[in-house]
Order: C-alpha cells, then sequence, then structure tokens
C-alpha cells in the first residue's frame, strides 16, 4: 500500500519564474501538477485537462455546491478554481500534489486543509523581477509597473507560507525546492507509522 502523497501549494509573483522551477520538480514521476477548472473559454494551442479543465458555468456551480472545489474565485466573469476529485485520488495513490495557485487561493487553502505544506518563491529582488518581466517583451511598461505593485503586495504575505525560497540560479532553487519537500516528508506529524513499525520490529 502506498503512503499517502502530500499537498504542496506554491505562490509567487508574475515573473519569479515558478513555472521553470516546477518544471524540473516535475520530471520526478512522485508528482503530480494540479490542473486547475475555468468557465472561460479555451485559448488558442489550450487542451483541456492540459491547460485547463473547460467545464460550462452550470458545471463549476453544480461542483461548489457539492463542496467538490477545494478552492475558487471569480475574476472578470469567469470562475477559477481547484476540483478536489483529482487533488484526493493522486494524494491517495501516493503521488505528491503541486498546487500553483495565487495567495487568495492559498490562504483559502490553508483554512480548509492542515495537510498541505505551503511554499512561498520570491525573485532575488523587484529589480530583477521588473527586468525578467521586460524580458518577456509580451507587456506594455504600464502592465508591468502594474504587476510590479501587485508583487509587492503579494510578497508582503510570504510569512504566511511555511517554507520561503528565492529563485535566483535555477539548479540552486530548484535544490532548495526539493530539500523543502525532503523537510516536510520528514516532518514527525506525516510520520507516527515510523514509530510504531520501529517498536513493533523487536
Amino acid at each position: 500500500m502506498n503512503k499517502k502523497g502530500m499537498l504542496f501549494v506554491v505562490s509567487g509573483p508574475s515573473g519569479c519564474g515558478k513555472g521553470t522551477v516546477l518544471g524540473e520538480i516535475l520530471k520526478d514521476d512522485r508528482f503530480y501538477y494540479s490542473v486547475s477548472a475555468t468557465t472561460r473559454s479555451p485559448r488558442e494551442g489550450e487542451r483541456d485537462g492540459v491547460n485547463y479543465h473547460f467545464l460550462t458555468r452550470e458545471k463549476f456551480e453544480e461542483l461548489i455546491g457539492n463542496g467538490e472545489m477545494l478552492e475558487y474565485a471569480e475574476y472578470c466573469g469567469n470562475y477559477y478554481g481547484t476540483p478536489l476529485t483529482y487533488i484526493d485520488k493522486k494524494l491517495s495513490e501516493g503521488k505528491h500534489v503541486i498546487l500553483e495557485i495565487e495567495v487568495q487561493g492559498a490562504m483559502n487553502v490553508r483554512k480548509l486543509r492542515d495537510d498541505a505544506v505551503l511554499i512561498f518563491i520570491l525573485p532575488p529582488s523587484l529589480k530583477e523581477l521588473r527586468r525578467r518581466l521586460e524580458k518577456r517583451g509580451t507587456e506594455s511598461a504600464e502592465v508591468v509597473e502594474k504587476r510590479i505593485s501587485a508583487a509587492s503586495e503579494e510578497i508582503r504575505t510570504a510569512d504566511k507560507y511555511d517554507y520561503i525560497m528565492i529563485n535566483g540560479e535555477l539548479e540552486k532553487a530548484v535544490e532548495d525546492f526539493r530539500s523543502i519537500i525532503t523537510a516536510a516528508e520528514m516532518y514527525s506529524g506525516n510520520n507516527k507509522y515510523l514509530i510504531d513499525e520501529v517498536l513493533n520490529d523487536a
């Protein structure tokens, strides 16, 4: 029987490189990336079940009513949220589930799931964050400044997370993330069964 997996909630400002770090972590098949659900229409190139679970508004509200959404929010007329079904199934299979969501969603998960481990990824500095956002070349200077302002607010909430790490150099950041996973796996609250195993093997 597999030991139950753990739920890891990852947040950080846009441009801090969360996706790049998680891309490396997810090469390990012990991990499952939780795909969010939304009521918005798929954009070009997006696939159902890969980028999002694309649901009708009626179906999404049915899941809310049945208590089947771990967390959800409404932005610009569309729902976004995390279906519980996929998470609990993967955890029961012994997979570690990674949930990449913004701060508000992470705080909602904290209230509902005391088994969740919250990780906040920081950029080395706001100056470096601005450089990374500008390097993308996909947003106007005005939008970049809005993202920097939002990042400042998000970073002020980082102390509410269990672990804080910096994504400066990718290899070091991936190593730090793996260290956090190992520490969480060894937490006494998750390993009480080991005490019984040792005592019973006399």
